[in-house]
């Protein structure tokens, strides 16, 4: 395709800094750009004027934004606050205010030269930008075989990729070898991969020395000449639960691997901040060597995509944000409810050491982190335990990838007996001689 003056210029901006980055791209990527030379310039230009008559919104006889007070009664905030539209790329102090939150949770950030983040509609916004600024028909994505459905609808779907699963456990731990013979396969060439820490379904994150192995698979495949872009889905960061687990994002060790390696952090206010209506994401690029002109390009890239994808995400989200962040009851008010995602895991733990007969029955997927943990059935087939749970349990779970998920995050602590002890006798039922 006929690519856009703008679009070229930021081209040229990335392929200065970093050509491998540029190689990176898709075609769509390539293509995008985010226009200064339009609607919102020409706006801009306009500003703190006598008379605006140029952006799209409508306003009081006041100059404030037109709205209807049933609407705007139900929310304590400024009208500019509430019902004008966010930039595309996301409010900048909110960005500014992710960013050093970044740092704080990721010591191992500290110093490094990472991007701005750019403001998306929560985690699977992140993960479609990404798909529309790196993937190509027929692209690979490697990832481990226990995901997120939603991965199929925005890879596969959405952008013609090829999901290419390795198994996500080698005993009791990660397979940290099937993601090297995935990545060392072929000849070196463009690779996309995601990982998830912690793992949506199997609330798994890898231990410090497993990190050290990814890391080293990827710098392996990085030196070998292969380009990798790997995305780093942390919807579930800091709910760790266990010592000697990777507490940190592995973005913090990508981020400046090396010069064939760019890191794409997807994160956002969903879970660690407990808003998941809000819609509130993040996405943040690192490579090793990155400079602001290659960043700025990036960031100018998918705020494009953005604008022509869903124009901006919700300036009422952001605002409240904005408020939490630098609220003083913020970090106790989050650690409360950290602490108790934190007792249902013991809770869950406890349950499973206690109960040796439910081995009969099934085993536990490794699960240390996140919301969920995972069943794997040995007698039963686990649709149709599903299916018992639901109609003689008053139970619901959810089947995938041959496992039965259950979500302690969202079951009370005095409700987790119940739950697990009904699994086993739906299970011990399905397995009976009888129920043949």
């Amino acid at each position: 395709m006929d690519l856009d003056l703008q679009a070229r210029q930021l081209n040229d901006q990335i392929s200065a800094k970093n050509p491998s980055v540029t190689t990176m791209l898709s075609a769509r990527g390539r293509a995008i750009y985010f226009p200064k030379m339009g609607i919102l310039s020409q706006s801009a230009d306009a500003r703190g004027k006598e008379i605006d008559a140029t952006i799209g919104i409508a306003l009081e006889e006041d100059g404030t934004p037109m709205r209807l007070p049933c609407i705007a009664q139900r929310v304590q905030l400024p009208p500019e606050k509430i019902f004008t539209y966010a930039p595309s790329s996301g409010r900048p102090e909110l960005r500014q205010a992710w960013k050093d939150l970044l740092v704080k949770k990721n010591p191992s950030l500290a110093g490094k030269a990472v991007s701005l983040p750019v403001v998306t509609c929560a985690l699977s916004h992140g993960l479609s930008m990404s798909g529309y600024l790196f993937c190509d028909p027929g692209d690979r994505v490697i990832l481990p075989d226990l995901y997120w459905e939603n991965y199929e609808l925005i890879f596969r779907n959405a952008y013609d990729a090829i999901l290419d699963p390795f198994p996500t456990f080698a005993g009791a731990g990660f397979n940290v070898e099937g993601l090297r013979k995935k990545l060392m396969a072929g000849p070196p060439r463009k690779t996309l991969v995601c990982l998830n820490f912690p793992n949506n379904p199997t609330g798994y994150t890898p231990t410090g020395s497993e990190v050290e192995g990814i890391v080293g698979v990827f710098r392996e495949a990085a030196e070998r000449g292969s380009r990798l872009v790997v995305i780093v889905d942390d919807a579930y960061f800091g709910l760790v639960y266990e010592p000697g687990i990777f507490a940190e994002s592995i973005f913090g060790l990508l981020c400046d691997l090396h010069p064939n390696l760019l890191a794409v952090k997807l994160d956002g206010a969903t879970k660690e901040d407990y808003v998941w209506g809000l819609r509130v994401g993040f996405m943040t690029y690192g490579i090793q060597g990155g400079a602001p002109p290659l960043y700025q390009a990036l960031e100018a890239k998918t705020t494009g995509a953005i604008r022509g994808n869903i124009s901006n995400g919700s300036n009422l989200s952001q605002s409240l944000l904005v408020g939490a962040f630098v609220a003083p009851a913020y970090e106790a008010e989050k650690q409360q409810k950290y602490e108790l995602l934190r007792r249902r895991y013991e809770k869950v733990k406890q349950i499973l050491a206690a109960r040796p007969e439910y081995r009969g029955e099934f085993v536990p997927m490794p699960f240390n982190s996140g919301y969920f943990m995972c069943l794997k059935m040995l007698k039963a087939d686990p649709e149709r335990v599903r299916r018992k749970l639901l109609s003689d349990y008053s139970t619901g779970v959810i089947v995938m990838s041959g496992l039965v998920r259950l979500a302690f995050s969202s079951t009370p602590l005095d409700k987790l007996d119940r739950l697990v002890d009904n699994v086993f006798q739906a299970a011990r039922a399905l397995s009976a001689p009888s129920a043949e």
